[in-house]
């Protein structure tokens, strides 16, 4: 590490599933660390050396760099310019990252207010989930100026392996919502073969194997299709939060004036999900509502097989 990393001051607001072993990757790697969540700071943080602070006003107060990961734009905006939020502890030359995954209208917003402060901003979404976050793996889609970014790297590459700067405030974001409907479609679609093959009469687990080997063999087949087979949804990644993203990108076809037709499909199947107590399953619970419209189960015909 050169020393002019090691001498960063860190700040990091929210310390939930994937914030705490996000912290907890910076730690290890020697960087000083101001942390805040609305909940206890776990221990496991403070033992590493991480020190706890009653706001995010003290966060930014102490740190030179401020990151934020929590769930959804409002949170942002609260952590931010709240009361006692970064905004009040900011002085010129510090650095705002925020890792949610948000609103990218409002992000470019969001920068504007603190680029009037004198400091930089930066949209860092990430795609990985909690075993991304464990491992370090996450991949980071970026938006911002070119120096804050180059300043911020070393850190993003303690938490992530793909890092890339899109472009300017609010791209990081797009890049997101942009990956979370094709994940979104490609779950989907996994979904439709695998039903259309149980219903068929195949064994979905040696369909789903078979296709592995093939063109289609994907990520999403190998890690959401067992799930399917396997009927196992607790989560991963929930339906709800999907929702979320999905919805973002709804609002935001709107606001361009274009069509996702694909994508509004996707929804109101996750929308039927959470109707049916479905909300914190995992995304691969689609399926289910699937299932409801054909009337057959993924696998009934082979469970015993399990």
């Amino acid at each position: 590490m050169r020393q002019e990393e090691n001498n960063m001051k860190v700040g990091f607001i929210g310390l939930g599933i994937m914030g705490a072993p996000m912290v907890g990757h910076l730690l290890d790697a020697g960087h000083t660390l101001h942390v805040y969540d609305i909940n206890p700071v776990p221990e496991d943080l403070t033992g590493k050396g991480a020190t706890a602070c009653g706001s995010s006003r003290e966060v930014a107060e102490k740190a030179d760099i401020v990151f934020t990961m929590v769930p959804d734009t409002p949170h942002v905006e609260a952590a931010l310019f709240g009361a006692n939020g970064v905004a009040a502890g900011l002085m010129p030359g510090k650095i705002v990252v925020d890792m949610s995954s948000i609103s990218p209208i409002e992000t470019k917003s969001f920068a504007k207010r603190i680029n009037d402060l004198g400091c930089d901003y930066l949209d860092a979404p990430v795609s990985g989930g909690e075993v991304g976050a464990k491992a370090a793996s996450l991949t980071i889609m970026v938006g911002g100026p070119d120096k804050a970014f180059e300043t911020v790297k070393p850190l993003f590459e303690k938490m992530g392996k793909n890092i890339t700067l899109v472009g300017g405030n609010g791209d990081g974001q797009t890049t997101k919502v942009a990956n979370q409907i094709i994940v979104a479609l490609s779950i989907e679609a996994v979904a439709e073969a695998l039903l259309f093959a149980s219903k068929a009469g195949a064994d979905p687990a040696k369909v789903q194997q078979a296709l592995m080997g093939g063109f289609a063999s994907s990520r999403v087949l190998e890690v959401h299709g067992e799930r399917m087979v396997k009927r196992t949804f607790d989560p991963g990644f929930r339906i709800e939060l999907h929702q979320k993203d999905l919805n973002l990108a709804l609002s935001g076809a709107r606001a361009l004036g274009l069509s996702l037709p694909n994508t509004a499909t996707c929804q109101e199947l996750f929308n039927a999900c959470a109707a049916n107590g479905g909300k914190a399953w995992d995304h691969s619970g689609i399926v289910r509502a699937l299932e409801l419209l054909a009337g057959h189960e993924v696998g009934q015909n082979h469970r015993a097989a399990f």
